[in-house]
């Protein structure tokens, strides 16, 4: 692959990151605001909404996972270029921090989701 392609998958999968963390943290942002609703609207409901965070927390989490692990192999594919431009050198010092996407992101939502769930079942 050239390098404008290298950038060009690295920029993708970078928007893919972004556009995973949408709907998990609009979810959460929007629960947060509703809690006293969805508790007055009963049982059922609340585990609804509980079992809806958790499934969109599990896709964001495995979607962002697999967009930060994809950038970070073209990084490594990046430092294969014989004569890199600045770009590509910024692109590869990077990746490391993409580690924070994989990890420090998914455990931050498991935290805020125990919070919720403590709040909607009345811990």
């Amino acid at each position: 692959m050239t390098e404008k392609e290298l950038i060009d998958l690295w920029n993708r999968a970078r928007t893919h990151l972004v556009l995973a963390q949408l709907a998990p943290t609009f979810l959460l942002i929007t629960t947060v605001g509703l809690v006293p609703a969805i508790r007055d609207a009963g049982t059922l409901v609340v585990w609804a909404t509980l079992g809806i965070l958790l499934a969109s927390g599990i896709l964001g989490a495995l979607v962002e996972f697999a967009a930060a692990h994809e950038a970070q192999a073209v990084a490594r594919d990046l430092v294969a270029i014989t004569k890199p431009s600045h770009t590509s050198r910024t692109i590869v010092r990077f990746a490391p921090w993409l580690s924070v996407a994989k990890f420090v992101t998914p455990a931050i939502f498991v935290g805020i989701f125990v919070a919720l769930a403590g709040a909607l079942l009345g811990f």
